[in-house]
């Protein structure tokens, strides 16, 4: 097996099983396991457990923000449909069978306050998301999109949140139309 294929077979399992058993609850030879890879070859690749999470949440932020991207693309050209399609997205997202809210948000509470590749990534993702709400606030009829982005922005980190701790069951749909609101205040 060639190092390509090795680094996707662990990045498959480990995403599997840390988001959802934690990252604490699962060993490195667990993921080792379940990817068929020899311990030599992991610590080829990853030399350590950290450098393994710090991986798949990279993977997995490619992976997460293609979805919300697709989603919003499918919405149209409106701008105001667009932002609000992120919701639209959630929602679906929240009701998957094996939802367990952010990876990101579970990553940092378990370990990124003591893990700097970790928290880099973590990061890294949230930066990303807020970066790519932006865009679509820029995109929307407004003077002012970059306090627009900042409310949407933890309007849908707050319904993630709500979401996977189960005390919002239509957190999706609550932030949607909370996000709606803002947007009608802030159109020009």
């Amino acid at each position: 097996m060639d190092l390509a294929e090795a680094s996707d077979r662990l990045l498959v399992a480990a995403e599997r099983l840390y988001y959802s058993r934690g990252i604490a609850a699962v060993g490195i030879d667990d993921v080792r396991s379940a990817a068929g890879v020899s311990m030599r070859r992991l610590y080829q690749l990853y030399p350590s457990k950290e450098h393994l999470v710090a991986a798949y949440l990279d993977a997995r932020d490619v992976r997460w923000r293609g979805r919300v991207e697709a989603h919003v693309d499918a919405a149209g050209d409106d701008p105001g449909d667009r932002l609000l399609a992120v919701f639209d997205w959630l929602g679906l997202w929240f009701a998957e069978d094996d939802f367990r809210g952010c990876a990101f948000i579970n990553a940092f509470g378990e370990i990124g306050g003591e893990s700097p590749l970790v928290l880099a990534a973590v990061r890294r993702h949230k930066d990303l998301f807020r970066d790519y709400l932006l865009d679509l606030a820029r995109a929307f009829p407004t003077d002012a999109p970059q306090p627009l982005a900042a409310a949407v922005t933890l309007l849908a980190e707050g319904a993630m949140t709500a979401a996977a701790i189960g005390t919002d069951p239509d957190a999706a749909a609550h932030a949607k139309a909370a996000a709606r609101t803002l947007m009608d205040a802030a159109r020009r």
